[in-house]
């Protein structure tokens, strides 16, 4: 049986340091990344016709049809916050990674079970570094 596939840029971001972030400030550091999110992330993702596909708590993966988008999407996030983590205290600032890998994706009918083989597959290769 034959599948039907799409080219899609799949964007993953997720928070550096994290838990050491959480271990310090568990409420603040919630409050910060939900508002960094709320005001920022995903008004950008949906500007730059994006979509979050998964989020993971401490990160996210965001799906854009092009992978022009999802470059403009992540530049623009990491310089705006730069400049929102400029007057915040280095131990408290929180920057995420960001990969954007270009692939072919299968149909949405299928697409939950790829998503959770992807997340699993990333998942593996974070805990190896």
């Amino acid at each position: 049986m034959s599948q039907t596939r799409r080219l899609a840029a799949i964007l993953a971001a997720d928070v550096a340091g994290y838990s050491r972030l959480m271990g310090a400030d568990e409420e603040g550091t919630h409050e910060r990344l939900k508002r960094h999110l709320g005001e920022l992330i995903n008004p950008k993702i949906a500007e730059h016709r994006g979509r979050v596909v998964k989020n993971t708590g401490d990160g996210m993966l965001a799906e854009f049809s092009s992978v022009v988008d999802a470059v403009r999407c992540a530049a623009e996030v990491q310089r705006a916050m730069a400049d929102r983590n400029a007057e915040t205290p280095e131990d408290k600032r929180i920057t995420f990674r960001v990969g954007i890998n270009v692939k072919s994706i299968p149909s949405p009918s299928t697409y939950r079970g790829w998503l959770s083989r992807c997340t699993a597959a990333r998942s593996r290769t974070s805990s190896r570094r």
